[in-house]
């Protein structure tokens, strides 16, 4: 048996096993996502939610106030961030906040590999949100840039239910990262869409997760195509765990359902290059 068939038989042991108890998201930030859900959801209802804890009132107003929000007055109080920049902002904001703290292990096998993939989130969810506003669809902008962020949650998962192995001694200390890269590539998609939908995400979020490598896919999803144009881009300039320097945006259906020509491409290469350089917030 070859090791990546090994490490995939011990991972689907592990969640067979019910054993696997995986934070993937901080209980607010979710919670945040399935109240907006709803079409009669109140501002009191997220102001209450956010300011019940502390430790995410703190993130959220250092996040809203970080040079990411640059141009806006300073906001002092979550019901300040709520009116002034929207409750579904204030939610994109805490789940933004939150999601760092979940690339983080103590074991240098995973930790490497869990802070190349947060920057391709974060860089993601920075040009996701950037072709939202550039192709026509603004309304869309905040529901872009969580999806770009979430888009390979299933690789998070399933780095932490190996590092579960790995404590249960259970996984060898001489894995390679190519395995582990394979490995990823290979389960993250159905796991990750499979995380979603057992912790009720919202559903255009669920389709993203699910159709991002899809081949075909459903062109009249511009969000998916947001999502696909942005993770496409981050691979052409090696943010992430893979690498194509001479992917051909422009050949692309997803610019093409855009409507980007190359201009409007270089453009989102700059956007995507300029949040990997600034501080992420978080």
């Amino acid at each position: 048996m070859s090791d990546d068939q090994s490490i995939v038989n011990l991972i689907k042991e592990q969640l067979a096993s019910g054993a696997a108890s995986i934070p993937v998201f901080h209980a607010v930030a979710l919670r945040l996502q399935q109240v907006l859900a709803r079409p009669n959801f109140s501002l009191e209802e997220v102001n209450r939610l956010i300011s019940a804890d502390t430790g995410l009132v703190s993130q959220v107003l250092r996040v809203a106030n970080s040079s990411y929000y640059s141009g806006l007055s300073k906001v002092g109080t979550i019901q300040e961030a709520i009116v002034r920049l929207g409750s579904r902002e204030v939610a994109s904001i805490a789940m933004l906040a939150t999601q760092q703290d979940q690339y983080r292990s103590d074991d240098p096998r995973f930790k490497s590999i869990m802070q190349v993939l947060w920057k391709h989130a974060y860089c993601c969810a920075a040009g996701s949100k950037w072709l939202a506003l550039k192709s026509g669809y603004e309304a869309l902008a905040q529901e872009a840039f969580l999806a770009g962020l979430l888009h390979d949650i299933g690789k998070l998962f399933l780095l932490k239910v190996m590092e579960e192995v790995c404590k249960a001694k259970r996984l060898q200390a001489g894995t390679t990262p190519a395995i582990l890269s394979e490995v990823l590539s290979s389960m993250h998609v159905e796991q990750g869409h499979l995380i979603m939908q057992q912790w009720h995400m919202p559903e255009i979020y669920c389709e993203v997760v699910a159709g991002h490598e899809a081949e075909p896919w459903d062109h009249g999803n511009a969000l998916l195509a947001m999502v696909r144009l942005a993770d496409q881009t981050c691979k052409r300039l090696g943010i992430g765990m893979q690498s194509d320097p001479n992917l051909l945006l422009f050949a692309s259906a997803e610019a093409q359902v855009l409507g980007l020509k190359e201009i409007g491409l270089a453009e989102l290469e700059i956007v995507v290059e300029d949040a990997l350089k600034q501080p992420m917030p978080g």
